[in-house]
């Protein structure tokens, strides 16, 4: 059995209303345990709708969603359980912080659980190990304070300490610098491998979801328009192009270079993939 199995799901804004809007249209998807995906679209396709049911936060129209066994629709009231198995961290989520230390803001969700302080504490050891931050180097000091990568850490850290089973990022790389960026995706890359969850990437670089992600679901008008591996996915250059997405700019390089006639892999997603075989190229040329 899948961890997520979505069945007919639909939701309308302002039903009824004169200024009714589908945004989620008779979707149906499964999401497996220990998957890592990217969820793509342009502006107004769908993405945020989706993902705000996987945790309750909104309820469907019509249809259903299951997750490890707890199923919600329209007319579902306790969402409890729901929401302590999908962790969901918003775009700019260092503006949610709020308690006066790193430990005490990570704690929050935990203590809330009823949980005693030894298992409390453990959590927040646990989870700021996950996303690069030593217990005792941080955990008095004030989450504002910090760096926008680093807070952007700690309330990571504060879903993490739910143990969800599922963690969903929207746009976590948004408003950072390269190098920011690079680290960010590089803890939750390391958060899936170590703790075997299943994470949800929204993002609208498709360079990050190239780097990272092993299946990429790409939603237009509320519907699943692709759904397969990124290399799979990227080759649809045109019918990513008719929804408003594009490709990665390293494999335009590539393509672009391919077509002059160099004999390297226009299919290259990643930098390090093009770096790998354009050595392989100049190698062989110094040959001849």
């Amino acid at each position: 059995m899948s961890l997520i199995e979505i069945k007919n799901l639909t939701h309308i804004y302002s039903e009824g209303l004169p200024f009714e809007k589908i945004a989620i249209d008779n979707l149906n998807l499964n999401i497996e345990e220990n998957e890592f995906i990217g969820l793509i679209g342009h502006t107004g396709s769908g993405k945020s709708t989706f993902i705000q049911h996987l945790n309750g936060l909104l309820k469907p129209s019509s249809g259903e969603i299951i997750v490890d066994g707890t199923k919600v629709d329209k007319s579902s009231s306790n969402l409890t359980e729901l929401r302590k198995k999908i962790g969901l961290v918003f775009q700019y989520p260092e503006y949610q912080l709020f308690e006066e230390t790193i430990e005490r803001d990570i704690a929050f969700g935990p203590k809330n659980l009823d949980l005693d302080e030894d298992e409390v504490l453990k959590r927040v050891k646990s989870s700021m190990d996950s996303v690069g931050l030593q217990y005792e180097t941080y955990k008095d000091k004030s989450p504002f304070e910090l760096s926008g990568g680093l807070k952007r850490r700690v309330a990571i850290a504060g879903v993490l300490a739910m143990e969800p089973k599922v963690l969903i990022l929207d746009e976590p790389t948004a408003g950072l610098d390269p190098r920011g960026r690079d680290e960010i995706l590089g803890e939750i890359k390391s958060i899936h491998e170590k703790r075997k969850i299943t994470v949800i990437l929204v993002s609208h670089s498709m360079e990050d979801v190239a780097k990272i992600a092993e299946r990429i679901i790409v939603m237009d008008k509320g519907k699943v328009f692709l759904d397969s591996n990124p290399r799979e996915i990227f080759r649809n250059e045109d019918k990513l192009i008719s929804v408003g997405l594009g490709i990665p700019q390293i494999t335009s390089l590539m393509r672009a270079l391919k077509k002059k006639g160099l004999d390297i892999n226009e299919d290259s997603i990643t930098v390090e993939e093009a770096k790998e075989s354009l050595i392989k190229y100049l190698r062989g040329v110094s040959h001849v």
